[in-house]
């Protein structure tokens, strides 16, 4: 009976997901499809796996969302991992990688977890031209000076259980401050230690959704917090949302991206960066290629499997006076590199400028409370509106019987690698996946070394 009731829940509530989002007649629904090939042998693994992982309830599937302020505002990503959970309800992981925003003044934080840090603590972002702070993959850091330094942490987000068994505090001292972790009334320190991965690991007695870590700084000492990662021992789907306000793709080359990435070994990276590359009207979109093909190789690096979405950026307006606005057609430019790294990369695009309305559709978005008033942005209902567009497009996909597209295992491993080489015979670059690293510096514009937000989110 409970699981009967559950099964009408869910057809409920994806039910009211696809009227809500068919009631706006400027956006183009038929094109709210996942672009790929379907001989593409990363996609292939991909949604094997996940098949695999829900039908089963064994092994773990981990999701990276990675971006600017579309990103760090966490609504668009928390409406993703919300509509894949409710989908999969038996299949909830670990909350995985966040970090403490609002630990920083002026710093938003995703709704989904609350973070109180009572002291002044100093913030870095890979947007600076220079980090003062050696920054993780998170991108951003808060660093603590001079005196003990509470963080408290708790996950509000009450529809699953996100509650955790081991906590990994990613940070560094040049002193030899080595953080501790409060909760239960009793303070522990770490139970292993990882000087060179800046990792400090807990291992909880119980579950928890509530915690405080402790950087106890004495006068002279400092301890910078790069992330916090909220493991358990649950199988199932971890969704790890990466962002920062005005990043744009060179902005995350300034960040020890692999050594992170090797915790989260992510099967599926979902790309959200770009509306800050293209903002200027110098916009090099060969440079702009290249650099996202640099950050694959990185990910690629961790795990030559790993499956990319590509989201092209929405429409969105440059700012030219000071109530005057002009549309930006880089847009255009981007969208057709995102198809490019597609093909190079067998990978997918969700085309969210063309499912949007395409050139000028952001006025429409707007007129409909739905996007903000500086035509970058888009409000909490919007944001959660392309999170549900975004999911009923990969959950088309899910819905497949990929057993028809299996992949031949005979020789097993070298095989499965020969496959992924091949997936397209037809693309420009087949050895992407096992592309040299370019010892080149990233190519940017001179817009890239600018110390501000490029698009800093604005609260709705």
């Amino acid at each position: 009976m409970r699981n009967s009731r559950t099964l009408v829940l869910l057809c409920l509530l994806l039910a009211a997901v696809g009227g809500r989002a068919q009631q706006y007649p400027f956006i183009r629904y038929d094109a709210n499809v996942l672009h790929y090939d379907t001989n593409a042998a990363p996609m292939q693994f991909l949604f094997q796996k996940w098949q695999r992982v829900t039908s089963s309830g064994q092994g773990n599937l981990n999701i990276m969302h990675i971006g600017g302020s579309h990103v760090q505002a966490g609504s668009f990503p928390h409406r993703i991992r919300t509509n894949i959970l409710r989908n999969h309800p038996n299949s909830v992981g670990s909350r995985g990688m966040v970090f403490p925003y609002s630990a920083a003044a002026k710093c938003n934080n995703p709704a989904d977890y609350k973070v109180h840090c009572p002291e002044k603590v100093s913030l870095t972002r890979n947007v600076y031209s220079n980090p003062e702070h050696p920054l993780g993959l998170c991108g951003i850091s808060v660093t603590a000076e001079n005196q003990p330094t509470h963080v408290q942490m708790l996950i509000a987000d009450k529809e699953f259980d996100y509650s955790t068994t081991r906590v990994i505090v990613l940070g560094y001292s040049p002193q030899g401050v080595e953080p501790m972790l409060s909760y239960d009334s009793r303070k522990i320190t770490p139970s292993y230690t990882d000087t060179v991965n800046h990792r400090f690991v807990f291992n909880l007695q119980r579950e928890v959704d509530s915690f405080e870590v402790v950087l106890p700084c004495k006068e002279g000492q400092s301890f910078t917090l790069t992330g916090v990662y909220l493991g358990s021992r649950r199988p199932g789907i971890t969704y790890n949302s990466i962002g920062v306000n005005g990043a744009a793709v060179p902005d995350y080359f300034k960040c020890a991206l692999t050594r992170d990435l090797k915790l989260i070994r992510p099967d599926l990276v979902i790309f959200g960066i770009g509306i800050n590359d293209a903002h200027g009207s110098n916009f090099d979109s060969v440079a702009f290629k290249r650099n996202y093909l640099r950050l694959c190789d990185s990910i690629r690096s961790v795990n030559p499997y790993c499956a990319f979405i590509f989201v092209t950026n929405n429409d969105c307006y440059r700012k030219t006076g000071r109530k005057s606005y002009s549309v930006n057609t880089n847009g255009l430019q981007v969208r057709d590199v995102c198809y490019r790294l597609a093909s190079i990369t067998g990978g997918a695009v969700w085309d969210q400028f063309e499912i949007m309305g395409g050139l000028k559709s952001m006025a429409e978005w707007q007129k409909n409370k739905l996007a903000q008033a500086d035509k970058v942005h888009f409000t909490r209902a919007g944001y959660q509106l392309l999170g549900d567009l975004f999911y009923a497009a990969l959950d088309r996909e899910l819905k497949k019987d990929w057993r028809a597209h299996a992949l031949k295992k005979g020789s097993g491993n070298s095989t499965e690698k020969a496959n992924i080489k091949n997936a397209s015979k037809d693309k420009p670059l087949p050895r992407g996946l096992r592309r040299k690293p370019s010892h080149k510096p990233a190519t940017t514009n001179s817009n890239n070394n600018l110390n501000s937000d490029r698009f800093p989110y604005i609260p709705d």
